[in-house]
């Protein structure tokens, strides 16, 4: 075994026993700035004992254009995906504290770690064992961000946490120690920099909940994965690029812009948003599966009886007719009734559950809506 090997096994073995066992390291790694500070560490002490080579990798350029085109499809698919079963609000971290505590250190780590990634795998020289123990390497390095943020107590809450966040680990490792021994570090940042950023940059995403996320999220990778081993091996084959894939580079584009904005409009972003009717109490002039467009900008102050509007009465959005206005000192009272129903609404409307005022409809583009939400 070369001498080399034997330095990368002994620094590989010292590093996954300290991650392992001592509890500080694990503790202080749950903090950005501190993994930021940890990879440098790792960094230096690297330098010292291997030095650094230079990144010899021709097509860094094509794989990162390639990325960022697999990355509007993935988008578009995701926010159509989002039409169907709805979005919600992201955090704002666009504020001092969301960009000093979040998202400047998670750049720096991002940075930090996918550098160090790839000068281990230069040094593994193509070796197996090697490249193998360095991915484990870092999935024991970003695993020490999650677990202990995480609740190990029980067997159900171990599951959980190996299906949403131990797998996804595991994959995404796999892909970018992949990527990196094929073409360095730089795909590797752009990928985890989109991936990790964009809801931040995003008023809303699809409420898809934490299943799906962690499924979208162990799989995606090895699309990557997959994208650039196909590269090389149409390299290796001299293969041109086809006509119809230099036509996707401004469709795609194209596709995800009105998907975005059909995205931003179903979500409420806008003035005007849309909302699906899945319930027939106002047959006959809204119908099952019929959008209604509504105006969120309507003077509510000055609501008239006959109006349809749309408010909120607990977790669903109801669309009915005003049928009754009662003014006080403290606000209006609204009561409402389906056109379809006999009885007016056990209940009342207050000015802050409203959502707007309802003047047009679109018929039955939204039975897609309906029949997903009923499965």
């Amino acid at each position: 075994m070369k001498a080399s090997y034997k330095k990368l096994i002994m620094f590989g073995v010292i590093l996954t026993v300290a991650l392992l066992l001592n509890n500080f390291i694990l503790n202080i790694l749950g903090n950005y700035y501190y993994m930021d500070i940890f990879l440098i560490v790792l960094l230096i002490l690297f330098k010292m004992i291997f030095g650094f080579e230079k990144d010899r990798y021709r097509y860094t350029k094509d794989i990162i254009f390639n990325f960022l085109i697999i990355f509007l499809l993935a988008f578009t698919i995701y926010y159509i995906f989002g039409i169907f079963v709805g979005f919600v609000r992201t955090q704002n971290y666009l504020t001092f504290y969301g960009v000093t505590t979040f998202i400047i250190p998670y750049i720096l780590m991002i940075f930090f770690r996918e550098y160090f990634r790839s000068k281990v795998i230069i040094k593994t020289e193509g070796s197996k064992l090697m490249t193998v123990l360095a991915c484990i390497i870092f999935i024991l390095i970003e695993l020490s961000l999650k677990i202990f943020n995480s609740s190990l107590d029980t067997k159900y809450n171990i599951f959980m946490f190996m299906a949403l966040t131990l797998l996804p680990i595991i994959s995404n490792n796999v892909a970018a120690t992949y990527i990196a021994k094929k073409n360095g570090y730089k795909p590797n940042i752009v990928w985890f920099l989109v991936i990790g950023l964009y809801s931040v940059f995003l008023p809303f995403v699809p409420n898809d909940g934490p299943y799906i996320q962690s499924l979208i999220q162990f799989l995606f990778p090895f699309v990557l994965m997959y994208n650039v081993y196909s590269f090389y091996r149409k390299r290796q084959r001299d293969i041109p690029l086809s006509y119809a894939k230099k036509r996707t580079y401004i469709g795609v584009p194209t596709l995800a812009a009105f998907v975005f904005i059909l995205a931003y409009f179903v979500s409420g972003f806008f003035r005007f948003h849309a909302v699906a009717v899945a319930s027939g109490s106002m047959m006959s002039n809204i119908k099952v599966g019929d959008v209604v467009i509504v105006d969120q900008y309507a003077d509510i102050k000055n609501l008239k009886v006959g109006q349809v509007i749309a408010y909120k009465y607990g977790k669903i959005i109801v669309v009915h007719r005003l049928v009754k206005i009662i003014k006080n000192e403290n606000g209006n009272v609204y009561y409402t009734k389906g056109d379809a129903n006999e009885k007016i609404d056990g209940y009342a409307i207050y000015e802050d559950m409203i959502e707007g005022v309802v003047n047009y409809k679109i018929p039955y583009i939204g039975l897609p809506t309906v029949w997903f939400n009923k499965m």
